[in-house]
């Protein structure tokens, strides 16, 4: 019960809410190309041959991947698990960032300039999944709904 405790509690925040949302919304479409195909992706086969022939990932984490970034997704736009699914977003930017991006530098490509990719767009994901850990789902989150049945019941009992 501690631990469930530890997960799920949180406030009444307006805050987690609004980053809840707004990681979600940025998050699922990546996860949707890899689910789906959607938006050009290459949709669930597609993307686990990419991600254990050409990257090397055991099938384990391209699956993982791309059920946190798709179902992971809606569940934290939900609040549903917040703290669990924004530190595994935090780990995953960060693997993104030192798999992927890091040696392309700070900056986006956004000129067209650099062969690569930076990665201050999955910095703003950790800081993001960061605070989400801190502060818990926030507003009108299902993991607010879950302590409050629990106290319900503790009560009642």
């Amino acid at each position: 019960m501690i631990i469930q405790q530890k997960i799920f509690q949180t406030d009444n925040s307006w805050t987690p809410l609004v980053l809840r949302i707004f990681l979600g919304l940025v998050v699922f479409p990546h996860g949707a190309q890899k689910l789906f195909g959607w938006f050009g992706g290459y949709g669930f086969s597609g993307t686990m041959d990419f991600f254990t022939d050409a990257v090397g990932l055991p099938w384990i984490i391209g699956f993982f991947v791309i059920i946190l970034e798709s179902i992971g997704a809606i569940a934290l736009v939900a609040g549903v698990a917040t703290r669990l699914i924004a530190i595994a977003y935090a780990f995953l930017a960060a693997g993104i960032i030192f798999s992927s991006h890091f040696q392309h530098g700070f900056f986006m490509n956004w000129f067209g300039n650099q062969a690569g990719e930076g990665y201050e767009y999955f910095l703003l994901w950790i800081g993001m999944a960061i605070a989400l850990f801190i502060s818990g789902g926030g507003k009108f989150s299902i993991d607010k709904e879950i302590i409050m049945t629990n106290k319900a019941k503790s009560y009642s009992a």
